[in-house]
């Protein structure tokens, strides 16, 4: 999350006399205007539940009036806080985000310039000090502090790297594999994963570019890559006064891109000697640099419990939910308290474990694609599941929101809470299958296929786990014969449901034409899924059919409000909540069971028995063409009309959402055509090159 800072008069005063800010600083502050934001933030905090038991006393003295320098999400998550206690706020936002649209974290949050610039205008910044920004905020100097502050670190080079030749042999000295990162990163950007000298090479290329280009600083970092570790980090909080806790551990080792996507806490791998011994090193280094806000320290962790210092966030971080529900604090309270110069409230006995947290990053990506490329696009209808118990939904979206290409896509923060793991886990599951999206392509299957993954209950997990558990890549939620009945049972009782509601007629009296309405016992149908046909027979009685799937009798119980973008199904005792995302009158339907979405084909027999003389369109030969997989801007072409090319050869550069993606060929041949260039903005499933 950004930092946010009181004195907005001031801030917009100073912009006004023409102060002479830092370059970047200038470019990015031009872009965004400030509006007070009281009808803003009353839609959202009424929707989303803390799930935290924190105390706000009304008679504190803090602050009258905040300006929070973020968007979305994190800006309505600081809003709901200042109103509990008492403090006006202001937001802003750029010309793309006008209308308000979906999360996003890190505007000039660790920026050491900007907090420089606040302080030289008596403007309280509700974050750490300019030292402790740059000293943790840059990798090389943040892991020599961490030495000296007796935390383990992480083997490797210390210095910058200067080229692409100085990296092979920085890496030979270490040791294949390597990790090849940005110096000012963070959120996974500018971070790669090299075996040998030619990855090595593409690593220090692609790096430094995404580096200039999230963080305007291109200088990278080697270290040794530890092989299947655990991603655990350590949230501190530190005052004014020289005090600091740990509040204990965050599991986010569910990680793709080396950016998280489930977060827990606690950690089921941590015994308490660990816990301890990892807290009172992040407490040591946040001391080290007089930490005084809310703060991340990140641990890498192998299988015998040694850890490693990774970075450390000076910012509240997109998993901070989990630990508000497990100690009942509120972490942006803390931070403003601490800005305030308050010491803190709390020892370090006091900070418990109560119960269970866990989180989804709900994200607009296709999962079917590296388990997640960006989707855009406007959102037709969107419906939070927080009626559920223990559910907290932290957003900035509503419908008709639009998810562009200039921010990360991530839609929102869905938390759930428990007494163990296991209910957190179990309200996870139904908050995912009750969250209604729709209008952009999402990752709701790929959430919900990890959190029942017999490997993630066990707590089986590293940072490779997507790779490892799909490593085809994921291809959604894989049917037993049960489930498979389940939902051919449900699909067909859904098609006579809607069929009978079409021949429903609404008889007022004045109908000139008499309506003989068709008696109709059974009806006999065709299904058609993943290329199988199935025979399926449904009767009706009441609110429930009864079903036979090739031969096994299921009865599917519902109200049937086919209105409803959300349907309560009961199979055969069995409770499923499924979506139907569209129904066509040739019989296709997509139906969302299970998390994951399936097309079906539904015909009567005999609209089925005509079917066959219906022509199949050809699918596309696509070996010799290269589409973009997802929206985005071309960096550069490597290649031009006439060139050969082998199989897996790079032939251009996609950046998406800051993240740069190497597009290949599919084949080898000579290049055709090339239907873009450095610069465009292209589209998912836009044509880029084609092969003869």
């Amino acid at each position: 999350m950004a930092g946010f800072w009181t004195g907005a008069a001031a801030l917009v005063t100073a912009g006004r006399r023409g102060r002479r800010w830092p370059q970047p600083l200038m470019r990015s502050v031009a872009l965004w205007t400030v509006k007070h934001v009281p009808h803003y933030s009353r839609r959202y905090l009424v929707a989303s539940r803390t799930l935290c038991s924190a105390g706000y006393d009304s008679n504190e003295k803090t602050f009258d009036k905040i300006l929070i320098a973020n968007r979305g999400e994190i800006a309505c998550r600081v809003i709901k806080t200042c109103k509990k206690m008492g403090i006006k706020t202001v937001a802003i936002h750029s010309d793309v985000d006008a209308s308000s649209v979906h999360p996003g974290y890190g505007f000039l949050s660790e920026n050491k310039e900007f907090a420089k610039c606040l302080a030289a205008e008596d403007v309280i910044f509700i974050g750490p000090d300019t030292h402790a920004i740059q000293a943790m905020g840059d990798k090389i100097e943040s892991k020599l502090l961490a030495k000296k502050a007796k935390v383990n670190t992480i083997p490797g080079f210390d210095g910058v790297v200067k080229d692409a030749d100085e990296a092979v042999r920085i890496a030979r000295e270490i040791g294949y594999p390597v990790m090849i990162k940005a110096s000012a990163g963070g959120g996974g950007k500018g971070m790669r994963i090299a075996w040998d000298d030619e990855e090595t090479r593409d690593g220090f290329r692609f790096s430094s570019q995404e580096a200039a280009s999230s963080f305007g600083d291109d200088r990278l970092l080697i270290e040794k890559f530890i092989d299947n570790p655990r991603h655990i980090e350590i949230q501190v909080l530190g005052d004014k006064h020289g005090n600091a806790l740990w509040l204990n551990e965050r599991e986010c080792s569910i990680q793709r891109r080396n950016q998280k996507v489930v977060e827990e806490a606690p950690s089921i791998f941590l015994d308490s000697e660990t816990r301890r011994a990892m807290g009172e090193q992040a407490v040591a280094l946040a001391k080290a640099v007089n930490y005084s806000s809310a703060g991340t320290v990140e641990f890498l962790v192998d299988s015998k419990k040694n850890f490693y210092f990774l970075e450390m966030n000076t910012r509240l971080q997109v998993e901070h939910p989990v630990t508000e529900c497990i100690t009942g604090l509120d972490l942006v309270q803390e931070m403003i308290r601490v800005a305030k110069g308050y010491p803190l409230r709390h020892k370090q006995a006091d900070i418990p474990i109560n119960g269970w947290a866990v989180e989804c990053r709900v994200y607009a990506e296709d999962p079917y694609k590296s388990f997640g490329l960006p989707s855009v696009g406007r959102l037709s209808q969107y419906e939070e599941p927080i009626r559920l118990p223990g559910v907290r939904v932290d957003s900035g979206i509503q419908p008709g929101s639009d998810i562009s290409i200039y921010y990360d896509p991530m839609i929102s923060k869905l938390i759930t809470y428990g007494s163990d793991r296991t209910e957190a886990l179990k309200r996870m599951e139904d908050a995912l299958d009750n969250y209604v999206i729709r209008g952009v392509t999402h990752n709701i299957a790929l959430l919900r296929e990890v959190i029942i993954n017999s490997r993630f209950i066990e707590g089986n997990i590293n940072t490779k786990f997507l790779s490892d558990v799909y490593p085809d890549g994921f291809k959604g939620h894989q049917l037993t014969e049960t489930e498979r009945n389940q939902f051919l049972a449900v699909a067909s009782s859904l098609f006579v449901a809607s069929q009978l509601r079409a021949q429903h007629f609404q008889d007022h009296g004045n109908s000139r034409v008499p309506i003989v309405k068709p008696q109709v016992a059974s009806w006999e149908l065709s299904v058609k899924l993943h290329d199988e046909i199935h025979t399926v027979i449904a009767s009706k009685s009441g609110p429930t059919f009864s079903v036979e799937v090739d031969g096994s009798k299921l009865n599917v119980t519902s109200t049937w409000n086919l209105a409803s973008p959300l349907l309560s199904v009961n199979v055969d005792g069995t409770q499923r909540t499924i979506q139907c995302l569209s129904r066509e009158a040739g019989g296709n339907m997509s139906i969302q069971f299970l998390g994951t979405v399936y097309k079906v084909r539904i015909l009567t027999k005999l609209a089925a028995e005509l079917h066959k003389f219906m022509l199949e369109k050809a699918a596309e030969d696509t070996s010799s063409i290269l589409r973009s997989p997802m929206p985005g801007v071309v960096v550069a072409i490597s290649v031009k009309p006439g060139d050969l090319v082998a199989e897996g050869q790079e032939i251009c550069v996609i950046e998406a959402m800051k993240m740069q993606n190497s597009m290949t060929a599919g084949k080898t041949g000579k290049v055709k055509s090339v239907h873009c260039k450095a610069g465009d903005t292209v589209g998912e499933g836009d044509l880029l090159v084609e092969l003869e």
